[in-house]
């Protein structure tokens, strides 16, 4: 118990020296006024910096990279063949596939991945 709180009391005590040195260090001193400004060539900038992009192209992103999760979900199956079931393993692996073919069916039919209007 005394260990625990020891280490505990170690791991605080330490961790606030090290966000303390990080706050000391990480200070301007020098501010600069001309550093402080946007840069771009020497002017002022005329227009805004943000672009608008692509409704589209989000929706597309935001698709790819739920598949993308879906597949390093589906990775482990592979390593765990051997230590499980196989009925169990194969319903598993073929209901969570199911899933995934549902859901790109239901992206496919509300249009999301029509690029071209």
């Amino acid at each position: 118990m005394i260990i625990s709180s020891l280490a505990i009391a170690i791991t605080l005590i330490i961790s606030a020296i090290v966000m303390m040195i990080s706050f000391i260090l990480s200070k301007k001193t020098i501010t600069d006024r001309e550093k402080n400004t946007p840069f771009e060539c020497g002017f002022d900038p005329k227009g805004s910096a943000r672009l608008p992009f692509s409704l589209r192209f989000f929706l597309i992103a935001v698709i790819f990279l739920i598949f993308d999760v879906e597949i390093t979900l589906l990775l482990p199956l592979a390593t765990i063949l051997k230590l499980v079931n196989v009925f169990s393993w194969l319903f598993v692996g073929v209901f969570f596939i199911l899933i995934l073919l549902l859901g790109l069916y239901h992206e496919w039919n509300q249009g999301a991945l029509d690029w071209a209007d």
